[in-house]
């Protein structure tokens, strides 16, 4: 008796293989369009740029798996950001500074997942009144002026290992695998996905979702504070409105990478994949020297076809469910 040909699932190559698939067009578009694009200096420029986008992606990734969003990633970098530098330039200390930066990236990162999970508040309007709060509680300290004088701070976003290895990359790398570990290899890891793909199922078997949720938050909180840091390293100062623009690149390569908008799905692997498009597609837009409002008119053009690409991908592996199961049916009853 011969097997039954297996049929193509476009929902199912995509699952698979689509970010990546993307990621090579993109990559070899770069190449022809601009001769300068494949350059050491560029690439070498390409992953330094995606560093910022790529640790807030990974705390990104655990939001949105759980079905929540954060919004607030502009004001956030420049007010941890400079929170970290105005600790450096007081205490002179590198290692006090970072505490400082990332204890209120967690701080604020739990009052989002209180204020979702406490009082069942959307976490788009959390988001907002956060994002607006941030950004004048850091220009009010302040005074709208830069934080200068950093010292050794720089050496967080400007130095390198042995010469050649930016800090930068290899603290993004590090985020990465502890991302992955925690969301692949632990208990909590598959809370969060239980959480983000069927809560109320989740609350049923003895998952405390409101605590995975506020954790959750708390990650995202120091995976800001961590990006904060290296992007006003990199700048040489604290620059209190510095960040606009990251919320959106972010959760665009997140949703590029393969995480649902609906929670449940996706991994930081498809993180990393998301920002580097994000990064291919800002440089040669930058190489090419195309105006910002393109740039801008594109970047939505983007994210718009990922979350149809999502939308479109749930919905065939949904009717392949049903259809599986109607056969299944209809074979019993035969």
């Amino acid at each position: 008796m011969k097997k039954e040909r297996k049929k193509f699932s476009f929902a199912e190559f995509y699952n698979k293989f689509g970010v990546v698939t993307i990621l090579v067009i993109v990559f070899i578009v770069a190449s022809v369009l601009s001769p300068n694009f494949l350059k050491l200096t560029n690439l070498t420029n390409v992953l330094r740029q995606i560093v910022v986008v790529t640790v807030i992606g990974c705390g990104a990734t655990f939001v949105l798996i759980t079905a929540q969003i954060n919004i607030a990633y502009d004001s956030l970098i420049a007010c941890i950001g400079c929170t970290a530098c105005i600790a450096m330039v007081g205490t002179k200390n590198l290692l006090a500074a970072v505490i400082a930066g990332v204890a209120l990236g967690a701080l604020i990162g739990y009052f989002y997942g209180f204020c979702v999970t406490k009082f069942s508040m959307p976490g788009f309007i959390v988001g907002l009144a956060i994002d607006t709060i941030a950004s004048g509680a850091i220009l009010l300290a302040t005074n709208g002026n830069p934080v200068s004088q950093l010292g050794a701070f720089t050496v967080i976003g400007q130095g390198h290992i042995f010469g050649v290895i930016p800090i930068s990359v290899v603290i993004m790398f590090g985020v990465l695998i502890l991302s992955y570990i925690i969301l692949n290899k632990t208990c909590f890891g598959r809370k969060v996905y239980a959480v983000g793909g069927n809560r109320t199922a989740a609350i049923a078997s003895g998952i405390d979702a409101d605590k995975v949720i506020r954790t959750v938050y708390v990650y995202d909180g120091i995976m800001t504070a961590i990006a904060a840091i290296i992007f006003m390293s990199r700048l040489s100062s604290g620059q209190p409105s510095a960040g606009v623009g990251y919320a959106f690149d972010a959760i665009t390569a997140v949703v590029v990478g393969g995480v649902s908008i609906y929670g449940g799905t996706g991994n930081v692997m498809g993180t990393i994949v998301g920002a580097a498009i994000v990064g291919i597609l800002n440089n040669l837009m930058n190489l090419k020297n195309v105006t910002s409002y393109w740039q801008d008119i594109i970047s939505g053009i983007v994210i718009l076809l990922a979350v149809l690409m999502d939308v479109m991908t749930k919905r065939a592996s949904a009717n392949a469910i049903k259809k599986a199961m109607a056969d299944r049916t209809e074979k019993a009853s035969a």
